[in-house]
């Protein structure tokens, strides 16, 4: 198989439109570092071919004779080639039901898996990430969706100025808009009927920062959860500010034995802890989840909480921002994550429905599963920019060699999942969610 190391077509998404690697980057990997590089050809990749075209790079219809295949979200199953090596976001490490057919397949044609999403340092941090930009995007589409359910219930506001990102030319040309609104809000103030305004942030990592810097662009003060419960009964609250909460683990969740929170407990054992987030739904006007979750941990926000909160007619509650998105996660309400076509869904905590759309009784749930793809050109730069320093290490990796010997840095090698087929070492435990498609498909076809 020949050394080309190819950049495929995003097939999986119709609005997805980022690239692993920007133009510069592939030039400078082609000439700087020997490099050959293929590029899959695409209508919508916010890079045009011809871009690739004058870095070096050849575009081309298919992958076929490339044995490093990148991208940026899942690859269709259809689309794995025997032997290959698969560099991407593949949304299996916590044993992901709709992707384990993926892992299967990629097992049974003896491939190799690294996971953007396990590159880590020693600290166990990510290296190459999104959820900055994922953060940015998902403030700018709660605004703009807080702007929109405002006007449905016959409210004006400066948030009614603020489009979804994905309309705007560029990140700065939103942030324009917004630095305006937030003069406008400054100068004139806020509706009396929805203060005082409050956006509570579940999380203080790299998305929860990308979406406290879109909130820094309006006049904002930050309290504490503490000073947030206090200010539900608040009537005098000042017109021309915003109040900005963030929320840590210990805010979020106790021990069911009554001992002192701990952090590292809580992440060993999550079974010994229960949710207490409810208590501060009633003082938020807008709520963003950022925070990362899965099976086995207390969730944020239930459908026995929005019940509640709807039992005494219209909450203050009214948009929340799920950048994390875990369909029947941390906020149970959501089933499943939108497209940046069709972003929003009302939940109604009577019916237990979703609709899509602005409109009708409930609660307004942004929850796109691909944000960064609303900025596409800043998102793809800032990965890019990580993703260069590992890429010659893997397209001179021997995957011949046994697991022990591959010669790898360790933040790769920790998160290669598949090696030849098979699950290494760490991540031996997905072996149990694969069996579980064996299992279903030995009993359809009995």
């Amino acid at each position: 198989m020949s050394k080309y190391v190819g950049i495929r077509h995003e097939d999986l998404y119709s609005s997805e439109r980022r690239a692993p690697l920007i133009p510069e980057h592939v030039k400078f990997l082609i000439e700087k570092k020997g490099m050959d590089i293929k590029v899959q050809k695409s209508e919508k990749r916010v890079f045009i071919d011809r871009e690739y075209q004058q870095a070096g790079a050849e575009v081309v219809d298919n992958l076929n004779d490339c044995k490093i295949i990148l991208g940026v979200k899942e690859v269709p199953i259809e689309k794995f080639e025997k032997g290959k090596t698969y560099v991407h976001f593949s949304h299996v490490i916590k044993g992901q039901d709709y992707n384990m057919p993926r892992l299967k397949k990629m097992m049974d044609l003896e491939c190799n898996l690294i996971d953007y999403e396990k590159i880590t340092d020693e600290q166990g941090q990510r290296e190459i990430f999104f959820g900055h930009f994922a953060g940015l995007a998902g403030m700018i589409n709660s605004l703009w969706a807080l702007g929109l359910r405002y006007k449905n219930q016959g409210i004006d506001t400066p948030f009614s100025k603020i489009k979804q990102a994905r309309f705007y030319h560029n990140l700065e040309e939103a942030k324009r808009e917004i630095e305006e609104v937030g003069n406008q809000i400054a100068e004139e103030g806020l509706p009396q009927e929805i203060l005082p305004l409050t956006i509570g942030f579940a999380g203080y990592g790299h998305t929860s920062q990308g979406a406290q810097e879109i909130l820094g662009l309006l006049p904002v003060k930050e309290i504490s959860p503490e000073r947030l419960l206090k200010l539900r009964n608040t009537n005098c609250a000042p017109k021309n500010i915003i109040y900005k909460v963030v929320f840590h683990q210990e805010h979020m969740a106790r021990s069911l034995e009554g001992k002192p929170f701990d952090k590292n407990d809580y992440y060993r054992n999550p079974q010994n802890y229960e949710s207490v987030f409810e208590q501060y739904l009633p003082s938020l006007s807008v709520l963003m989840n950022c925070i990362y979750w899965k099976p086995g941990f207390p969730r944020l926000v239930t459908k026995d909480a929005v019940a509640e909160l709807f039992q005494s007619g219209n909450p203050k509650l009214t948009v929340i921002g799920d950048i994390t998105c875990d369909p029947d996660g941390s906020i149970e309400i959501t089933h499943k994550g939108t497209e940046p076509d069709d972003p929003l869904f009302v939940y109604n905590p009577f019916t237990r429905e979703q609709v899509m759309g602005h409109e009708g009784q409930g609660l307004l749930v942004m929850a796109v599963h691909i944000l960064p793809s609303e900025l596409p050109r800043e998102s793809s730069q800032g990965f890019s920019n990580a993703l260069i320093h590992y890429l010659k290490f893997i397209v001179d990796c021997d995957f011949d060699d046994s697991f022990a010997e591959l010669n790898l840095p360790m933040a790769v090698k920790k998160a290669l999942i598949l090696h030849q087929g098979k699950l290494t070492p760490d991540y031996q435990y997905l072996n149990e969610f694969v069996n579980k498609i064996n299992l279903t498909e030995k009993a359809s076809s009995l």
